[in-house]
């Protein structure tokens, strides 16, 4: 499998934030749902005037529900159009495109860029809060209320067992034909003097609901109803295990993609797709 770029063609890269509040997740859908993709490739061709859709790769399907601070994906324009309309095109795409969804910056990608095989990290961020009280209102749609004290050193005791390469099946939507091997590179969490609980978490790759799985097995042993040592028994397990619940989707963004040097990104992007196939579906 390969996506070179066609003769004519620029590969343009795009960093964009979202609130996933009012979508159903990144990825176009049957039915006339509402989603990330579908909202920008509609604008992308309006403003540019052009009859056709121009197809957008995303570093990280977000699922219904998930935000994005650092997402990135990348479109192949013709050269003709971007030559003609790269000085404002940015500008434009602000007017059109709704106001839950921006595009920060496009600029033309290096040689052997893809948003999704050529990038060797994500970094999600988990918000959550014990507050008695419930959440502050205005953050309402980002932290999530869990009505039991939460003790972070047992939750970060419990996440370190977690780290490395690992099948974790255990914590992923099970897809057709798809591993569910990932290199879990950070899981850690830490309680702001506003009481919100931020779990970060990076990987090389994500499988579906993996995130919300791994915070759902860290609060089960924060507020107290399991050991520390029980979200690595579940991963040595390797099954499903209905204790591990898949938080709302609300309390988590997408905060950051990583790529290599440039000279080093179309030798990634061919091991990504060697080493694994990744889920079609979204994440996490």
């Amino acid at each position: 499998m390969t996506d070179e770029v066609q003769p004519g063609f620029v590969r343009i890269r795009l960093d964009l934030s979202y609130d996933g509040t009012g979508f159903h997740g990144w990825a176009k859908q049957a039915g006339g749902k509402r989603t990330v993709q579908g909202e920008i490739e509609d604008a992308l061709r309006t403003v540019t005037r052009s009859k056709e859709t121009y197809d957008l790769t995303v570093a990280g399907r977000t699922d219904a529900g998930v935000h994005a601070r650092g997402q990135v994906a990348h479109v192949d324009l013709p050269r003709e159009v971007w030559a003609e309309q790269s000085g404002k095109l940015l500008k434009r795409l602000a007017g059109r495109l709704p106001k839950d969804v921006r595009v920060w910056a496009l600029r033309e990608a290096p040689s052997g860029f893809d948003a999704r095989f050529s990038a060797i990290w994500r970094r999600y961020a988990y918000r959550v809060t014990d507050n008695p009280g419930g959440v502050d209102p205005l953050l309402r749609g980002h932290v999530l209320w869990h009505d039991w004290p939460l003790d972070v050193d047992a939750m970060n005791e419990a996440a370190r067992a977690l780290l490395g390469e690992h099948d974790f099946a255990a914590y992923c939507k099970k897809r057709e034909g798809a591993t569910t091997i990932r290199t879990l590179q950070e899981l850690s969490l830490e309680k702001g003097a506003d009481g919100i609980i931020t779990a970060t978490v990076r990987a090389d790759a994500f499988c579906h609901n993996m995130v919300r799985s791994l915070i759902g097995a860290l609060l089960f042993v924060g507020d107290g109803h399991r050991g520390p040592e029980w979200p690595g028994k579940v991963l040595a397990a390797g099954v499903r295990d209905s204790a591990v619940h898949v938080v709302r989707p609300h309390g988590l963004t997408l905060e950051e993609v990583g790529y290599p040097a440039d000279e080093l990104l179309a030798a990634r992007n061919k091991e990504a797709r060697n080493k694994r196939t990744l889920p079609s579906a979204g994440c996490c």
